[in-house]
């Protein structure tokens, strides 16, 4: 029998550490959400969604009828109980359809009024944003999905454009309860700012190379989106005081006293996510045993009543016993994947700022650690090898549409989804 609830996996990468000085050790922890079992006579949850769209004068032509479609089939997806809104702007914001219930006569209402939209003047992205968030805030769905899709192919400016800024905001929304999702268009945006605030926001990042992705990305979130069963979920980790606990992955985490506590967002039915955490370890005796507790939880109600509270533990010894170790493999490929995306999102911002040769460091650097450790391993000679070659194309300029599908590729071997973007699931 399928399962029914959210399931939580973790293992070390190593069992002992050292006495006389800090020792860093990673943890691998695997969530799987269940499948859907909206047949057995429960309704799928609502959805509320915003419809953010980029009028400026860049977005003239075919772009704008192919985003047009994109809204209109990703509207003509949601059913009565679903709600959504359209907002448009360049340096002015227009509501074109407010948030309403999803019936056939306002899709159809919505989308006579958005085909009317043309494309003019500069770039208001920060307020047209905040427009359709509060159109989602004023409707909020308890048990459902909240989101704002923002969609853009230029750069903040005009109104607010600092990047901190907005994702800040993107942050205290996504605590309110709506979270965004951002795609970019072409090769004049600024994909940090889309990262940062979908990272910030809970949602997806999106790079669009080519006009004919709009349609694909845009209904594949809203796909996503209709597909959720576990909201607002949560990995915890409590450690003793003086172990410091990082989650190195793409995921918002706070630090609060001995917990941490890593925000993981919504997942679809039978999504595979992995955390790759870092703890720092004070001096201690050998022999002394410390530890750190995982738990599980989310807003759904799918996570096991017991949290799935998994607790890992490791021991003070020698030099030789830490030297002789064995390593677990499986943690190794995912923490050399963590550093390679790490590596390649400084390496492509040293080659935007023109610094060729830090950039190739950067690469290298992080290629030559994991060498290390690979041994024989194909999996870790793979990334090596994908390393040196990156390495090799940041020496040198590079257009703007190679460091933004380099930048995407990472993003989403850090969020654990596939190279189009779409969630990764259960085979």
């Amino acid at each position: 029998m399928p399962c029914r609830n959210l399931t939580l996996a973790a293992r070390t990468d190593r069992r002992y550490i050292r006495s006389p000085y800090r020792s860093n050790r990673f943890i691998l922890a695997s969530i799987q959400a269940p499948h859907a079992h909206f047949e057995e006579g429960r309704k799928r949850p609502p959805v509320n969604l915003a419809f953010v769209v980029d009028r400026s004068g860049s977005m003239s032509g075919e772009k704008l009828q192919l985003v047009k479609m994109a809204v209109a089939q990703s509207v003509n997806r949601l059913a009565a109980e679903d709600r959504f809104s359209i907002v448009v702007y360049d340096d002015q914001i227009d509501v074109v359809f407010d948030s309403a219930a999803a019936t056939p006569a306002n899709r159809q209402a919505a989308l006579r009024r958005l085909n009317m939209v043309e494309a003019r003047n500069q770039t208001n992205l920060g307020e047209g944003w905040l427009r359709g968030c509060e159109q989602v805030a004023r409707h909020l769905a308890g048990e459902g999905v909240n989101r704002t899709l923002l969609l853009t192919d230029g750069l903040a400016n005009v109104g607010m454009t600092n990047s901190d800024e907005l994702a800040g905001h993107a942050n205290q929304l996504r605590q309110r309860g709506v979270s965004t999702s951002t795609f970019g268009v072409g090769t004049d945006f600024d994909e940090l700012l889309l990262e940062a605030m979908a990272t910030a926001g809970g949602g997806n990042f999106y790079y669009i190379a080519n006009q004919q992705q709009i349609v694909d990305y845009v209904t594949s979130e809203v796909g996503e989106a209709l597909d959720v069963v576990a909201r607002d979920v949560r990995l915890e980790i409590e450690a003793p005081e003086g172990v410091d606990v990082e989650a190195l992955s793409q995921f918002q985490f706070d630090r609060r006293g001995g917990r941490t506590v890593v925000s993981l967002g919504a997942l679809v039915a039978e999504q595979i996510v992995e955390v790759v955490l870092r703890l720092n370890f004070p001096y201690g005796e050998v022999g002394d045993v410390t530890g750190a507790v995982l738990t599980l939880s989310d807003r759904t109600g799918i996570a096991p009543d017991d949290g799935s509270p998994i607790r890992l533990e490791w021991e003070y010894a020698d030099g030789k016993t830490n030297d002789l170790q064995e390593r677990d493999v499986e943690v190794d490929r995912a923490v050399a994947r963590v550093f390679a995306s790490r590596a390649r999102q400084e390496a492509t911002a040293l080659n935007r700022a023109g610094d060729y040769r830090a950039a190739q460091a950067a690469l290298a650097g992080v290629a030559g650690r994991i060498r290390s450790y690979a041994g024989r391993d194909d999996e870790m000679r793979a990334i090596v090898a994908e390393l040196d070659r990156d390495a090799n194309q940041v020496a040198q300029p590079m257009p703007a549409a190679a460091i933004k599908q380099m930048h995407f590729a990472r993003y989403n071997t850090a969020k654990m989804r596939t190279v189009d973007g779409r969630a990764m699931r259960r085979q």
